[in-house]
């Protein structure tokens, strides 16, 4: 059984059909990019399939249980995490204490929050830290990080719910070309230790082709292609709708 099976859904808003018969699946361990241009229909699959958007017909399953109707926060619960194009963190709290947030909500010790934050299962979030290659500025108020490093804490914060699926909306924004490279290399690496699935939109092909061991292909809310990032690249379809008949590089 896949980790992630989404089967023929399709979401219209208005008259415009935004998403119509999209199938994917994601395994354990596995990296999938999920790309396409512009108003190709991924941004609203890839928030059906976190509980944002409801889709009008389909079914979205994660490790064989719906996840149709479910808000974000329950999602979440089962075991599937979640970064932001834009990287989301407590700015005024240190790169501990964001991941000490974490592990409260997780624990579902949720009273008095913000005050135990600071106490909570430390040593367990220095090692989540030390994952991502932060340990050394865990006391560093994330305010003075440099966006590169704001991205692993947001990272760090996704692990440290212990997801087995892990939703990355294009991570490598606004990052540097070494940045990102070392970003998703990091991500890989978790994918790979933790037998963690990880689902990706991306508009950066360098990351796309580089770390994907799957690409899916949207264009005008379907599917157009899907396989290695070398059946990708070759496929004319993909060079037509996407590259504009430009061969990929």
């Amino acid at each position: 059984m896949s980790l992630l099976d989404v089967r023929n859904i399709a979401k219209a808003f208005g008259g415009v059909q935004a998403v119509q018969g999209v199938d994917l699946t994601v395994n354990a361990g596995e990296m999938v990019a999920l790309i396409g241009p512009n108003g190709a229909g991924k941004s609203t699959t890839f928030n059906m399939i976190n509980g944002q958007i409801v889709p009008d017909t389909g079914e979205i399953a994660f490790e064989g249980q719906s996840l149709i109707k479910r808000p974000p926060r329950a999602i979440w619960r089962l075991g599937v995490g979640r970064t932001f194009q834009t990287a989301s963190v407590f700015g005024s709290m240190t790169v501990l204490e964001n991941v000490q947030m974490v592990m409260l909500s997780h624990d579902r010790c949720l009273a008095n929050l913000f005050a135990r934050a600071g106490d909570y299962r430390q040593d367990d979030a220095m090692a989540v830290l030390a994952q991502v290659g932060l340990g050394e500025q865990a006391d560093r108020s994330c305010v003075s990080l440099a966006y590169a490093d704001l991205k692993r804490v947001e990272l760090a914060m996704a692990i440290a719910n212990e997801p087995k699926l892990l939703l990355m909306d294009e991570p490598a924004a606004g990052m540097a070309p070494g940045e990102r490279q070392r970003l998703m290399a990091l991500t890989r690496d978790l994918a790979r230790d933790k037998n963690m699935g990880v689902l990706f939109t991306e508009h950066s092909m360098d990351v796309v082709f580089g770390f994907a061991d799957r690409v899916l292909v949207m264009a005008r809310g379907a599917l157009i292609a899907q396989g290695t990032p070398q059946a990708v690249q070759a496929d004319p379809l993909v060079a037509e709708a996407y590259f504009g008949k430009r061969a990929m590089r």
